[in-house]
């Protein structure tokens, strides 16, 4: 009898603190978001070293209908995924594509964006031709451990692809001539064509998604234990487009739909 109920007292012991575990665990008071702060106009560092950009305020807005506090961390692009592994923060959102390779790692909220992609080139670029046959022998470049870098790798075999810690540094190589081109998400080159590569540069051609490289879409990137934080983050990005306050914050960031 005694070993009875040491038997039920031990499995009451587990239960409860199985349900105090999934309690802890959805009782999230505090985010902490990482982002590249390099990628306008998604996220970046302004001059006063303030992150700024769509999805800072984005992200804040979610953090608003969460009635959680949130604080930013400003990571390098390479190490983004391995960080929050590690523990630095809880969530990405730096403009990253919700691909099938990153689930390997990590899982993904709903998606909060879909840009398309764009290759630009020098305003001197004669031809709209961008298949890997008319650009065989030419430099294109991306910003390394991108969706971007991995269809340069896929498709254009023949082109030399050069590939940069930040966007920023692939558009100054295209301003000074030492690129052909670039492949990135148009609304990171729409700003860039407005202004630093206004003289220069111009659209060459959109880009033809391919799923198994590009995924579905831009997406916060949280850990595969997270659950609680994911479908928090979800339910917060369903409100945010019903309510219109999505579309707004697109509004005010991005030059076209």
């Amino acid at each position: 009898m005694k070993s009875f109920v040491r038997f039920i007292a031990a499995a009451a012991l587990t239960v409860a603190g199985a349900t105090g575990a999934l309690a802890q665990a959805k009782e999230w008071k505090e985010i902490r978001i990482g982002t590249e702060g390099a990628y306008p106009p998604y996220n970046n560092l302004n001059a006063k070293k303030e992150l700024e950009g769509f999805e800072i305020d984005y992200a804040n807005l979610l953090c608003e209908k969460l009635k959680v506090k949130c604080t930013w961390v400003v990571q390098d692009w390479d190490g983004i995924i391995p960080a929050l592994q590690a523990n630095k923060y809880d969530v990405i959102f730096a403009g990253m594509n919700a691909t099938d390779e990153r689930k390997k790692q990590v899982d993904f909220t709903d998606v909060y964006s879909l840009t398309p992609i764009w290759m630009i080139g020098p305003k001197s670029t004669k031809s709209d031709d961008i298949s890997p046959a008319a650009l065989k022998g030419k430099v294109i470049g991306a910003q390394g451990s991108t969706i971007h870098a991995n269809y340069l790798e896929k498709y254009y075999k023949d082109s030399e692809a050069r590939l940069y810690p930040t966007q920023e540094e692939a558009n100054l190589d295209l301003l000074n001539g030492r690129l052909d081109y670039i492949v990135a998400d148009a609304l990171a080159l729409a700003d860039f064509l407005k202004g630093q590569g206004k003289d220069c540069c111009r659209k060459i051609a959109d880009v033809t998604r391919d799923n198994a490289i590009h995924g579905p879409g831009v997406a916060g990137a949280v850990r595969k234990s997270d659950v609680a934080l994911k479908e928090m983050l979800n339910k917060a990005i369903a409100e945010s487009k019903a309510d219109g306050t999505h579309k707004k914050i697109e509004e005010k960031w991005f030059k076209f739909d």
